[in-house]
């Protein structure tokens, strides 16, 4: 990353119970499946950093302590991993607020995305372009072919989030769970818990008029929640990884 860049530090969100493939990883939870060698949120965990991000703070839930140890017996070249445990689940929104809060000074802005998924797009591009629209909040909108199965993120003409669509057949952009925050912006979160981006955070935001840009992108994704998609997850990291 350049010297100008700002800083930004991470929150990635590894405190779900993985209910759909617990019968498959009943020691571990589920961002900590061993995966091309490595536990995949490890291969998060160094995506991240590729893109010159120094500080990553894991929130962590479900099986913490797995999570804990890992990271204090395997440091990640040039990136300070902490984490931070839920006493009690806090919704996704939630565990990023109780993460970020712990922090001081406040980094210029949060990016924060999910332990448990991972999108090979250009993360300097999402955050050059949060810098130039100088838009409080953003989402990386993931452009498919198809998009049926999911719920799709409509933009105006000026690239900022309209509304959350209904699942559709067609072509869209679905929500890739990664996304950048001003700091200022976490006090207009809503005041409850648990807390949930997708279905609380962001229709609060917009209720009230915040703008939020999308950044469409065209890239590898793979979510591991489901035995189907774990089953595809060496060769997903193995065709991508850079690091």
């Amino acid at each position: 990353m350049r010297a100008t860049r700002p800083d930004i530090a991470a929150v990635v969100l590894a405190g779900g119970f993985g209910s759909r493939i617990r019968h498959l990883l009943p020691d571990v939870p589920k961002p900590m499946a061993m995966v091309a060698g490595r536990p995949f949120l490890e291969h998060v965990v160094r995506y991240v950093g590729s893109f010159g991000l120094s500080r990553v703070i894991l929130s962590t839930g479900y099986l913490a302590e797995a999570i804990e140890a890992h990271f204090a017996a395997v440091r990640v070249p040039d990136v300070e991993v902490s984490c931070t445990r839920e006493a009690t689940p806090l919704g996704t929104a939630g565990g990023f607020l109780q993460a970020a809060r712990q922090v001081t000074p406040a980094p210029d802005a949060w990016l924060v995305l999910n332990g448990d998924s991972l999108v090979f797009s250009d993360f300097a591009r999402f955050i050059d372009e949060f810098e130039r629209t100088r838009l409080p909040a953003a989402i990386m909108g993931l452009r498919l072919n198809d998009a049926g199965r999911f719920g799709t993120l409509e933009t105006g003409p000026d690239g900022a989030l309209a509304r959350f669509a209904e699942k559709r057949p067609g072509a869209g952009l679905i929500n890739a769970g990664v996304y950048l925050f001003r700091p200022a912006l976490l006090a207009e979160f809503p005041a409850k818990t648990p807390l949930s981006f997708e279905t609380e955070v962001f229709p609060s935001l917009l209720s009230r008029g915040v703008r939020i840009l999308v950044q469409p992108v065209e890239a590898p994704f793979l979510d591991i929640g489901t035995p189907e998609s774990l089953a595809r997850a060496e060769e997903f990291i193995m065709a991508n990884r850079q690091c």
